[in-house]
């Protein structure tokens, strides 16, 4: 990261479903469920939800993303959109960034959305299209127009590479700003069947992950301001801040 030399590694878990089978796997799986409490849980309302001043919340996720495809001109419409995130636990949910895999009758990758979220509970979803597509890998560079971090200037890009999930997975962005790159974030993993099993296993080895998550990212900013990296309102250059989901009310 620059200005200031900070990295950090962190061992998480997410789940890649089919949103098709998540009512599915509500009812085969005891540890997760569908816009209920349990220990996991998906919850539409936690993804995007359109139109974007008076979402309709009787919509589900993927009718709200398959509208968002219409909006954005992605004339395949998908047969299949694949949907890499974190579920909620034990009632809470934070997710950085979830990523919507979107895949055709012929189970070719049509297009990619990274969902992008902030500790300010707002949402911003990237489109990446078969424009952008080079075999299984997605890769778009565009403006960032997002308040993410404090410690990250309103004025710069993301850099997105995408893998189509397989077995293994390997994601990247990274933060530009005047063609430097300053900030360099990885995800990558390995695929494991969703199971009752698993999902013990898992709640055990990582408990409370959604909390450890928010935990971390505010650990980290403290070390941040410690170290004295530059601090940016978020009421600054709002005009840099478009197209936002769930805006902030007090901005």
């Amino acid at each position: 990261m620059k200005p200031t030399s900070h990295r950090f590694n962190y061992n998480v878990f997410m789940f890649y479903i089919d949103l098709d089978e998540i009512e599915s796997l509500s009812k085969k799986l005891f540890f997760f469920s569908h816009n209920k409490f349990n220990f996991f849980s998906f919850r539409d309302n936690e993804h995007l939800q359109l139109p974007i001043e008076n979402p309709d919340k009787s919509k589900t996720t993927k009718q709200h993303i398959l509208n968002y495809l219409e909006q954005n001109d992605i004339k395949t419409v998908p047969t299949k959109i694949m949907l890499l995130t974190n579920l909620n636990v034990l009632g809470y949910n934070f997710n950085p960034v979830s990523f919507y895999y979107c895949f055709d009758k012929k189970n070719e990758p049509i297009c990619c959305i990274a969902e992008v979220s902030n500790t300010f509970k707002e949402m911003k979803p990237y489109l990446l299209t078969n424009e952008n597509l080079n075999i299984d890998i997605f890769h778009l560079n565009t403006e960032k127009y997002f308040y993410v971090s404090p410690f990250m200037d309103h004025d710069a890009n993301f850099d997105f590479t995408l893998s189509v999930p397989g077995k293994k997975l390997n994601n990247r962005i990274d933060t530009f700003k005047e063609g430097e790159r300053i900030f360099i974030s990885t995800l990558t993993g390995v695929q494991k069947p969703i199971t009752n099993l698993n999902l013990l296993w898992y709640s055990i080895r990582f408990p409370f992950i959604t909390l450890k998550i928010i935990t971390l990212i505010h650990w980290n900013a403290m070390l941040l301001w410690f170290k004295k990296v530059p601090y940016h309102k978020k009421s600054e250059k709002s005009h840099l801040q478009k197209e936002v989901f769930r805006k902030y009310k007090n901005d």
